[in-house]
This record gives C-alpha cells, structure tokens and sequence, in this order.
C-alpha cells in the first residue's frame, strides 16, 4: 500500500502537488469509487486514473524498434533522442525508464528499456552473456575465413586487454552478414569487422536474448512481461 500522490508521481502521472487536482476534479477512483483524498493509502492494482488501469505500476519493460539518427541518451544536446519515440511521462517517472544497455546514432534495430534496475543488471552484466544478433552490411566482400577468426574467441581488439567471446558469423550474401555476440563492448559489432579490414556501412540488431523485433515497425514500441522477463534463463 502506498499513498495515492506518491504513487501516480513514481509513474509520471503528475507531481504530488498535482495529484491534489487530480483528486478533486474526480479523475481518480478506487475499486470504482472516486478518490477523496491524495494522501489516501491505496493498492495500485485497483486504482484507475480517467477510468484507465494505472501503467504498468510495478514497473515497465518495453522494445523499441530504434531508427538510425536516434541517440540512447536523455539529453537534448545529442539531437533526437530515443525517449522522444516513447510516451512522454515514462522519463518522468521515479526511476525514469533507460535503454538497457546502448545503439549508436548510426545503428537500427531492437532496444529495450525499461525503469527496473534488476532488468537492465539482468540483460547488460557481462556473467550473463546474453545473446545478441546483428545484420551487418560491409564494403566489400566477405571471406568465408571470418567464420572461423570471429568463433575462435581469441580476435584482440584495439586498445582492449581481453580477446573477444567466441562470436557465431553466417555469411548471408556477398556483403551482408548475421553476427551473434554475447557481449556488450563499446562499438564492438564495427570494431570486430574493421580489425579484420572491413567497414561496416549499416548495422541492425534483430535480436536481444529471447526478443525479436518479428513485425514491430521502425519507430514504434511493444511492452513485454516484466514477470516473463524476470523468469528467463540466460
């Protein structure tokens, strides 16, 4: 149980000050009944604001098919940005929502947000070595012998002291590669390929652990289970 203005606060409904306005003019009920007071103790699960369930109230995980020329940043400065795509009250809530983990302004793909910490520690920590898998389109074409150099798990990239995880490469035609990674490094998708002599000329995650971008238009978001997501094996 939780008081009713901190409660629509931490899910960027409105500010405790608000939520007082919120009551007053009838837009929150409980089990139905109109809400009296904002610092009444209150069960989410029955609480609605304009006749509509509260979202996602013990919190939200979410994917979002990311365009190229979007940052994962909350900063205007980076120009677009990937919280512009998503409702705007999600940044306001208390724990804001975050990329878990990150694209690069230059790379589309699945992305996941969500505002539980569990979830991004789940997905992101190097010991649970989540799959990820990329579409990768280079300059030139590719050898048969990368299969081999990236599943080794001995490729060095500059300025790193570790080699990489063994890497699954599937040439799919003459410039286009699939790339599957367990690991999370800075630009590592564009940094294996160019230690090689390749450059990497578009980049697309199509895969994150057990999600699947499958139909989800470039540009749009799905919520997912945070339950199902709290189950899933690595």
């Amino acid at each position: 149980m939780r008081r009713l203005d901190q409660l629509l606060s931490s899910l960027g409904y409105c500010s405790r000050r608000e939520a007082m306005a919120f009551v007053k003019e009838g837009r929150v009920k409980l089990d139905g009944a109109v809400v009296k007071r904002s610092d009444q103790r209150v069960d989410s699960a029955l609480i609605t604001v304009d006749d509509q369930p509260l979202e996602a109230p013990e919190g939200l995980l979410a994917m979002l098919h990311k365009p190229v020329g979007y940052a994962c940043t909350h900063s205007a400065d980076e120009g677009p940005n990937i919280y512009e795509l998503l409702p705007a009250h999600w940044p306001d809530r208390n724990p804001a929502v975050t990329s878990v983990g990150r694209l690069d302004k230059d790379t589309s793909g699945l992305l996941l947000v969500t505002d539980l910490g569990s979830l991004v520690h789940r997905f992101t920590s190097p010991k649970s070595e989540v799959e990820k898998t990329y579409l990768v389109e280079v300059d030139r074409e590719l050898e048969a012998a990368l299969v081999e150099v990236f599943a080794k798990g001995d490729l060095m990239l500059r300025s790193e002291e570790k080699p990489c995880l063994p890497a699954k490469l599937e040439i799919v035609s003459t410039k286009t590669a699939r790339l599957t990674i367990t690991e999370g490094r800075y630009h590592q998708v564009r940094r294996m390929f160019a230690s090689q002599g390749w450059h990497v000329e578009k980049l697309h995650r199509e895969r994150f652990g057990p999600y699947e971008l499958s139909d989800l238009a470039e540009g749009e978001w799905r919520m997912l289970s945070v339950e199902q997501a709290a189950k899933q094996e690595r």
